[in-house]
């Protein structure tokens, strides 16, 4: 078995500064340079997709220090509009941030355009302790789960 290393999550985005800023603002994320803007028989090749032309940049997810895993948003030239996903639905689902305080997180994400999917839960996890936590979706509609740990 290769060793493998958890590298980034990619999140194709309509706007892709526009979700950055928000990935920024809200959860103290840092870009990461150089920003990218890709085309050519390359990027065709492995996406398998003609004409493909990308731009975006990586993001630096907070608590995992210089070396860690990032989100890459990219934003291609022409994109297919997904179906509005739930919380449910099959294939990766959301990404989570641990947060000091669910519901302060939670106002922060609607004052920068995001918006509720649940209601703030709290339940005790044996063995782990209490736990709070919320689903929510960025202005693009991607769903994220904020929790604090007691």
């Amino acid at each position: 078995m290769t060793k493998a290393v958890f590298s980034h999550v990619n999140l194709i985005a309509e706007d892709w500064r526009q979700l950055s800023a928000f990935y920024q603002d809200v959860f103290g994320c840092e870009l990461v340079p150089p920003e990218r803007d890709l085309s050519g028989p390359d990027l065709e090749a492995a996406t398998g997709i003609a004409g493909a032309h990308i731009r975006g940049a990586h993001l630096r997810l907070p608590g995992i220090g210089a070396d860690g895993p990032t989100l890459e948003l990219f934003e291609y030239d022409e994109s297919v509009a997904p179906a509005v996903r739930a919380a449910n639905s099959r294939g990766f689902a959301h990404v989570a941030f641990e947060v000091p305080d669910v519901e302060a997180e939670l106002r922060e994400v609607i004052a920068h355009g995001g918006s509720t999917l649940g209601e703030v839960v709290r339940k005790a996890i044996p063995g782990r302790g209490q736990l709070a936590f919320v689903y929510v979706r960025d202005p693009e509609g991607n769903i994220i789960e904020l929790q604090t740990w007691r």
